[in-house]
């Protein structure tokens, strides 16, 4: 069993809950201008993970704030890796002034679900790091297609896993727009993050057991009750011996 594990949030997403949800990760997930985001907030919750000793990823998307990121958005491949080049540079940009670093990357919505399942779209991302020439890791789904893509490229990778999502049977996320979409509950959501830390299995929507492994798991900052959650995981993790960092 792991005794270590990551915890990360999507922040600087317009919500203004990071300084409640700081004490309770190990590293975020910051907004750098796709989905939201600008200068500012960046720069404000940048310092608050300071302050916090939480490690910084950029969280770039597809370039769609009116849908938050969250649909497929029709878009040529010149397009989307110029706009995910420039998120993550502007990001980079106000951790400089702030002498601070970037430890990940992490794709945000729509543009990290294709990303899993679609080999143009990874490939992209992939192009992206490799142009700025970034020694970060990327936060990436088990068995992905942009796993593979990042190991094949010699880019360190993290497997990650949703503490507050349902998973199909191929290991995808169920859609949003399903009812069954979020863990919402405490109770399920510490049994769902410890099944997979100690069986490395993750029981899906139609019950049954697929093989998943994560180092790092997230739970959203538009969350309902996220602070909530995040403070019963957390606790209950810690007294299983589960170190978060």
């Amino acid at each position: 069993m792991q005794n270590c594990i990551d915890i990360n949030a999507d922040v600087g997403e317009g919500l203004h809950n990071e300084s409640e949800l700081m004490p309770y990760i190990s590293s975020c997930n910051i907004a750098c201008g796709g989905h939201a985001g600008d200068v500012k907030t960046m720069r404000t919750v940048a310092l608050l993970a300071k302050k916090n000793g939480v490690k910084i990823g950029a969280h770039p998307s597809f370039p769609d704030q009116k849908n938050f990121g969250r649909r497929p958005l029709d878009i040529s491949s010149v397009s989307l890796f110029n706009s995910i080049k420039k998120q993550i540079i502007a990001l980079i940009a106000v951790l400089d002034t702030e002498h601070l670093h970037l430890h990940h990357i992490k794709p945000h919505g729509a543009l990290y679900n294709m990303a899993a399942v679609d080999e143009k779209i990874a490939s992209v991302i992939i192009e992206v790091l490799k142009c700025l020439m970034l020694r970060v890791k990327l936060y990436v789904p088990y068995n992905s297609i942009i796993a593979t893509l990042a190991i094949k490229n010699q880019i360190p990778i993290v497997y990650e896993a949703f503490a507050d999502r349902n998973y199909n049977s191929n290991l995808t996320l169920v859609a949003r727009t399903e009812p069954n979409a979020l863990i919402d509950d405490a109770n399920s959501m510490y049994e769902h993050v410890f099944n997979i830390i100690t069986k490395e299995q993750v029981k899906t929507i139609t019950g049954s057991f697929e093989s998943i492994k994560a180092d790092t798991f997230c739970v959203h900052g538009d969350t309902p009750k996220a602070y909530e959650l995040l403070h019963a995981l957390t606790t209950r993790l810690t007294h299983q011996g589960i170190k978060i960092r």
